[in-house]
């Protein structure tokens, strides 16, 4: 085999992408459809975010744990070595994307938040360069297109923005580093293990370091009703447990500056989804930008890049 032949994908390889592109596009319809409730019940429920990212972590686990152990118990074993992996990938990575992103979200607005967190794609094309991946020029577009889509999609930047101060610029630009870490870093853990085992590991522990910020306790004396409790398992499974399942599996089979333009398809289902269910009409320029995302994640999927190898069992 010449070396020509040695980077031509196989149809194992072929097939294994196409899936990992309608796994990533599922999760990204989860994501966007659920912060349509999420943002409903900020705004109708007046729920804390940080008891949403709390609560839906915890339902999730709750959820997932009990399968597993009853489905798949194998898969619930993990090398000693690999826990410090995991601990840093859900810290720096699970954890630290929700307090940052919601910061954010508290500090510049929730169009910039969206907007700073989705630079996240060009930080990895950047990192996959100073690595000599070879990156194609309709990647390069692709990224143009996406950072522009999203720029006209979530616009209208909240005019408090202008008075930030450096920490809060500083903290919420960091929610894109954070993302950013957590697609490439995931990469390690889906090759070693299943996406659920990453899943219940990496949420539990996230879970364990945001207690403080969000006590269950506290969460449960708040005195809820029932159809917020509702609410709340809706959002643990397709918020969290459902879209993240789906973008891990998706994950295995892309790299990651293809799966992070692909994962930016999440505001335009919820710019689309807010609309014909909160009612907030689309304006001419983000019909543009849902345009410029949908042509993004096209040329993303489009490419053909050095084959991935298959992912190995756990």
């Amino acid at each position: 085999m010449g070396p020509r032949d040695s980077l031509t994908p196989t149809a194992d390889q072929a097939h294994g992408a196409r899936r990992g592109r309608w796994l990533v596009l599922a999760a990204t319809f989860f994501w966007g459809t659920s912060a349509t409730l999420a943002r409903y019940m900020f705004r109708e429920r007046h729920v804390p975010p940080l008891s949403v990212v709390e609560l839906r972590l915890g339902v999730s686990v709750i959820l997932l744990a009990p399968w597993l152990l009853w489905r798949r118990p194998q898969t619930l074993a993990v090398r000693r070595e690999d826990w410090g992996y995991f601990a840093i990938l859900s810290v720096f990575g699970v954890a630290a994307i929700q307090c940052t992103y919601y910061y954010s979200v508290a500090s510049l607005g929730v169009g910039l938040a969206i907007l700073i967190q989705y630079l996240a794609p060009s930080l990895i094309v950047l990192f996959d360069a100073t690595r000599g991946v070879r990156i194609g020029p309709l990647m390069v577009v692709a990224l143009a297109a996406a950072l522009g889509g999203t720029a006209l999609l979530v616009g209208n930047v909240n005019p408090t923005s202008i008075h930030a101060r450096p920490l809060q610029w500083v903290i919420s630009f960091s929610s894109a580093f954070f993302f950013a870490f957590y697609i490439v870093f995931s990469k390690r853990a889906l090759r070693r293990y299943p996406p659920m085992t990453v899943l219940l590991y990496t949420f539990a522990i996230a879970g364990a370091v945001l207690t403080p910020v969000a006590p269950p306790w506290k969460i449960l004396a708040a005195g809820y009703d029932r159809g917020t409790w509702i609410m709340f398992a809706l959002l643990g499974v397709f918020s969290a447990l459902v879209p993240f399942a789906l973008f891990y599996a998706g994950l295995r089979h892309l790299r990651p500056a293809q799966a992070g333009i692909l994962a930016t398809l999440e505001p335009v289902v919820a710019v689309a989804s807010s609309a014909l269910v909160l009612g907030e009409g689309l304006v001419p320029l983000q019909w543009l930008g849902a345009g410029l995302v949908l042509t993004a994640a096209t040329l993303a999927s489009s490419q053909s890049e050095d084959p991935l190898p298959s992912p190995g069992p756990p």
